[in-house]
């Protein structure tokens, strides 16, 4: 009968997801996955090829945990879902610093980006809500979402503690400033 696995795929990203929370993303590697489930590095390259695909793996998860927080705002119900997106967007900075900054403040020139789910269903709700063609609703989102990102990148590196009310406020004159020039209140 073959050793039953100790050490799971699943553990092996969560303990490296860990390690981006507690340290940042420069501390995963091999060595301080295995030390951080108390095995050798064995498991972590049995799982995964090579420290890439376990970082690909990593960067999946927090993506994934990221949009886990844009679905909890939307169903809080306290925003519109539009704006909830950008409230989420801005929560996720502030609560998960070492995550954020793994997804949001890198260098990705020449990388593929993440399923980008969110961006496209922001462009729909902006072109529902608005009555914008794709083209206006996808400029005007790229517009908002460097506001939201600097709200965010202002959080995450504790350059400021912003209150939530003046957050909202500020997403909320951006959002009717923009759709003004479109001529709409949205």
């Amino acid at each position: 009968m073959p050793p039953k696995v100790r050490i799971t795929r699943d553990e092996i990203i969560q303990s490296a997801l860990e390690l981006v929370r507690a340290e940042g993303k420069e501390a995963v590697n091999a060595r301080a996955v295995a030390n951080a489930l108390g095995c050798s590095t064995q498991p972590v390259f049995s799982n995964f090829s090579t420290m890439e695909e376990l970082e690909a793996a990593v960067n999946m998860a927090a993506y994934e945990h990221y949009l886990a927080f844009l679905r909890r705002e939307v169903e809080g119900g306290k925003y519109p879902p539009y704006k909830a997106f950008g409230m989420a967007y801005v929560r996720f900075a502030k609560e998960e610093k070492a995550l954020f900054n793994l997804l949001f403040l890198c260098d990705r020139r020449g990388q593929a980006l993440y399923p980008n789910t969110d961006f496209e269903e922001s462009v729909n709700m902006i072109m529902q809500a608005g009555g914008l063609t794709e083209e206006q609703a996808r400029l005007l989102h790229l517009e908002m979402w460097t506001c939201v990102h600097g709200i965010g990148t202002i959080m995450a590196t504790s350059f400021l503690d912003l209150d939530w009310e003046l957050v909202s406020t500020m997403l909320s004159d951006v959002y009717h400033g923009l759709m003004a020039r479109y001529g709409t209140e949205g």
